[in-house]
Formats: structure tokens, sequence, C-alpha cells
């Protein structure tokens, strides 16, 4: 009984590949007769033949696309929402004794302060804050006792020019609190290329100089209270571009 069972099944499981044979074959014979019949039968006009098939074709085509596209836009707009309901881009205020006037072009991945201090001009290109999340900190260099640890920071370049004269232009870091220099040109505008004297490795100059040059920058509003409030600006304005760049995107799919 049990072999009479199993032959059952087998014959079962058989049917419907033995159906679909049968019809993979019944296919490939119509197939066949009608490209024979096509063979005998007088000769259409190209266009007539293959122009239905390509319409279908770019049909296809067009509705796959189409439905992609619709996909694609919800995505981006349930992005553009998330974003825009996100605290994290709440618009930041500027305290009230911040002395820069801010140069904030949308696009762009910086933002230009100015300001004039006893007949120079100062001007500050920041850079978008290099975030840091505090993950695998602890592994990374631990036998490396000088490196500085990591910490989010906000890249600057500070100009102080006079007018008509040579400028000094400081590279400089802004960490949580606290400034570091990392180099120190000289700039001549007077020559056709500007040319820059670069200065040694900042850290080898004398401690006294390091000081003087920190407390030379403080004094023109480069100090930790005016950093900080970079920091959280840029963070703003990181948020800012990326929903401006999603909506730009959009209008490039709607389109």
């Amino acid at each position: 009984m049990a072999f009479t069972s199993i032959l059952r099944k087998t014959a079962n499981s058989l049917a419907p590949l033995a159906i679909r044979l049968t019809r993979v074959q019944r296919n490939y014979h119509s197939c066949i007769f009608t490209a024979l019949n096509h063979g005998f039968q007088p000769q259409q006009p190209t266009v007539n033949r293959f122009y239905p098939n390509t319409l279908h074709f770019s049909t296809a085509v067009d509705s796959q696309k189409s439905a992609s596209d619709e996909s694609l836009l919800r995505v981006i707009e349930s992005e553009i929402q998330c974003a825009e309901e996100s605290d994290e881009y709440d618009q930041v205020r500027t305290p009230s004794e911040f002395p820069f006037k801010i140069e904030d072009t949308p696009g762009l991945q910086t933002i230009t302060l100015t300001r004039e201090y006893d007949g120079e001009l100062v001007k500050v290109n920041v850079h978008m804050p290099d975030l840091v999340t505090g993950e695998g900190e602890a592994d990374d260099d631990n036998d490396d006792d000088t490196e500085k640890p990591s910490k989010s920071n906000v890249p600057l370049v500070v100009n102080v020019s006079k007018k008509d004269g040579p400028s000094l232009e400081f590279n400089c870091t802004a960490y949580p609190d606290e400034i570091t220099i990392d180099s120190l040109s000289v700039r001549n505008p007077n020559s056709e290329d500007e040319l820059a004297y670069e200065g040694p490795d900042f850290y080898d100059l004398d401690e006294n100089l390091q000081k003087a040059f920190h407390k030379y920058l403080e004094i023109r509003g480069i100090k930790p209270s005016t950093t900080n409030y970079l920091h959280e600006y840029m963070i703003n304005k990181d948020g800012r571009e990326y929903i401006l760049w999603l909506k730009n995107l959009k209008k490039f799919i709607e389109e």
C-alpha cells in the first residue's frame, strides 16, 4: 500500500509538469507554424509589421519609468518631512555679542564671516563640521598619548588684512571650548600670485609666541564663545542644505 501511495504522489506531482511541457511544446509548434505561415503569405509593409510591437514596448517602458519615479518621489517626500520635523535643524539664535557679519549662501558648504577691527579686515571662512559620535574612539591609538583625542570640530581659515598691505592667514580647528592654530602664513596681495610665505610648523614655535598668536586672534573675535556658536550654526546649515538638496532632487524627478 505504501508503494502504491508513493506511485500516486509521484504521478500527481508529475502531472502538472507534463501539462506545462505539453503547453510549451504546443506553443513551440504554434510559433513554428505561425512563422511558416508568414513565410508563405504576401509580404506586408515593414511599418505595419513592426510598429505595433515597438509602440507596445515603448508604452511598457514608460509605464515602468512612471511607477519607479512615483516610488522614488514618495521616499524623497518622506525624507523631506522627516528632516523638516527634526528639532536638530531649528533656527540657531545668534548671540548678542557675536562680532561678525554672516554671509550664508544656500547651496554652498561654507559661510563667510567679516568684521572690521581697528583698521583691519577680519575674514573667516567656516567649513562644515567634522562630527564625531564617540564610537570607537577608545580603541584607536591607545598607545599614543601625544595624539589629541578625536572630537567634533569646525575647520576655519582666518585672514587678517590691512589696506593695500600683506595679510596673515591662520588655518585653525575649533573644538568645543578650544581653538588650535594649525598653520600660519603671510600673504602679499600686491604680487601677481599673492605669494604666501609659509611659516614653520606652528607647534615648533616658542610657546610664548604660540600664546601671543592665540591672544592676537582672540581680541579679533576668534574665541571659544564664537566658535561654539559656529559649531551649532554649521550643524544647522548642514541640515538645511540637505533639505534643499532633497527638494531640488524632487523637482527634477517631477519635471
